[in-house]
């Protein structure tokens, strides 16, 4: 049970902090890329221990696919995920008291490039791919421990630094779905993409991962 509340903490921080920093100032591509670097940081180092801070759907699916985790594992940290996701994007709407604007991600006239589904996609599968093979790939041994957290932290800001102007970057479907939930409308009607799209390029990296670099 342990494991769970802190992936459903993980999660509430990510989305309440870096969707917060996301939203207050105008999506700003290195102030938002440091936020969900930076929460990365923090938790790897504060729950790590514990959970192993996947804080992410897709990441529990790498390791899931990798067999780092057991299927009974992986169903009650994505369903933890989602409602620390949910309980972050509520407390950012009440303290923002609108929930009109939450950092939803989005494509088409409402990204920054007018990005399309397409794309977006292919933006999403290509930066989640890149992501979660850094994880498998720095998390697969034990002398990286001291460092893993700073490793994923700084894969995370640099897939956003890419990833913003094209799609404000999810590679997360628990962050993506909440604010989208709550928000409605059109981040509702578009969320299948940043849900679908990251646990697509998840699958790749296990493939890839397990085929290429995991040790024998």
């Amino acid at each position: 049970m342990k494991k769970y509340i802190c992936e459903f903490i993980g999660t509430f921080t990510l989305v309440l902090v870096a969707c917060g920093v996301a939203v207050v100032t105008n999506a700003n591509i290195v102030a938002t890329s440091l936020a969900f670097g930076l929460v990365i940081v923090a938790m790897a180092y504060s729950i790590g221990n514990i959970s192993g801070c996947h804080i992410n759907p897709a990441v529990s699916l790498g390791m899931l696919l990798t067999k780092k985790m057991t299927t009974k594992d992986f169903l009650c940290y994505v369903a933890s995920q989602f409602l620390g996701a949910i309980a972050g994007s509520a407390v950012l709407g009440l303290l923002l008291g609108s929930y009109s604007s939450l950092g939803a991600n989005s494509y088409g006239q409402s990204g920054q490039l007018a990005t399309s589904y397409g794309v977006a996609i292919l933006v999403e599968v290509i930066l989640t791919f890149i992501f979660v093979l850094a994880i498998l790939g720095v998390t697969s041994k034990k002398e990286n421990k001291q460092v893993s957290g700073v490793v994923i932290g700084l894969s995370l800001m640099l897939v956003h630094l890419l990833g913003i102007s094209f799609t404000g970057t999810s590679v997360n479907p628990a962050r993506s779905f909440a604010p989208a939930l709550l928000q409605g409308g059109i981040a509702l009607s578009q969320v299948w993409v940043f849900i679908l799209a990251p646990l697509l390029g998840s699958i790749l990296a296990s493939m890839i991962y397990n085929y290429l670099l995991k040790e024998k």
